[in-house]
């Protein structure tokens, strides 16, 4: 240690390198998160506008702020009965998932039994299979099952695509559980659906929360297999909804914007408060 003036000054040894890894990992963090939520802000900002103004400064901001395009959106019954069909959907679609997923999760990571990991290794495949190369077949499947144009034609494949990374999730949580904690509870009388629902259910409430905000978002924008399954309009969807209200107002784009941003703005809250959940559910699937 050298002394110099009143200033003593530590070792070469202990000064800390200046490192510049972390400065442009946040960088290219706010680079990212810019991308993701500037068209979201535009989107939300532009239904404060009129078409005029955005024809004349897409860019700009709303001078003055304009209320209508939403009031508009609101008072249409329309907008409602849409809104009540994908909250439907999205729930329907989320209870399946979490009952179903959790039950497979369950067997796969407690039980021991020939072929489990073949099994398991099946569901992590369906990872791979893209939804729209089975569009056509599970159509046909569905119409000989009657089922077209009803809300199960939309929740029942969105729930079997859901599965794998709901079975994904969810298994490393519960192999994490100590086997003592099912002994103790084997010791006081409790089954194994007694454990399951005791204790398993409420360990794993992270990765409960995980699988279930993913399967309600990604319902409630599903446009793709709606658009095929339900063609009564009583039955669409709020994105059914805005591509018909883009198709009848096609030169009000305040309007439209205004109708996207309502329809979007559910998910988007769901999924903004329930952040930390997710974050931590997918953490724990990771470190299993």
């Amino acid at each position: 240690m050298t002394v110099a003036g009143n200033a003593v000054l530590p070792p070469p040894s202990s000064r800390r390198p200046v490192s510049w890894g972390s400065p442009l990992t946040y960088a290219l963090a706010l680079a990212v998160a810019a991308v993701s939520i500037a068209p979201v802000v535009y989107v939300i900002v532009g239904g404060f506008r009129t078409t005029p103004q955005i024809v004349a400064d897409p860019a700009g901001f709303p001078d003055p702020w304009v209320f209508d395009n939403y009031a508009r959106v609101l008072t249409q019954s329309d907008f409602w009965g849409q809104a009540f069909n994908s909250a439907v959907i999205a729930l329907g679609t989320t209870l399946g998932v979490v009952v179903l997923g959790v039950c497979a999760a369950y067997v796969l990571a407690r039980y021991t039994f020939r072929g489990r990991e073949a099994l398991y290794t099946f569901f992590t495949l369906g990872l791979l299979f893209p939804a729209g190369a089975a569009i056509l077949p599970l159509y046909l499947m569905l119409r000989d099952l009657n089922l077209i144009n009803s809300y199960y034609a939309v929740i029942l494949p969105q729930v079997a695509f859901a599965l794998p990374l709901t079975i994904v999730i969810l298994r490393p949580f519960l192999t994490a559980i100590p086997r003592e904690l099912e002994d103790a509870a084997a010791i006081d009388g409790t089954g194994r659906l007694g454990f399951l629902w005791l204790i398993v259910l409420p360990l794993s409430r992270p990765a409960l929360v995980t699988v279930g905000i993913l399967a309600f978002v990604t319902s409630w924008n599903a446009f793709l297999l709606p658009l095929l399954v339900l063609g009564d309009v009583s039955l669409h969807t709020l994105p059914l909804g805005v591509q018909n209200f883009s198709s009848q107002y096609t030169s009000d784009t305040a309007g439209i914007l205004a109708f996207t941003s309502l329809a979007m703005l559910p998910a988007l809250l769901f999924f903004t408060f329930a952040e930390k959940q997710i974050v931590g559910g997918l953490q724990g699937a990771v470190k299993g």
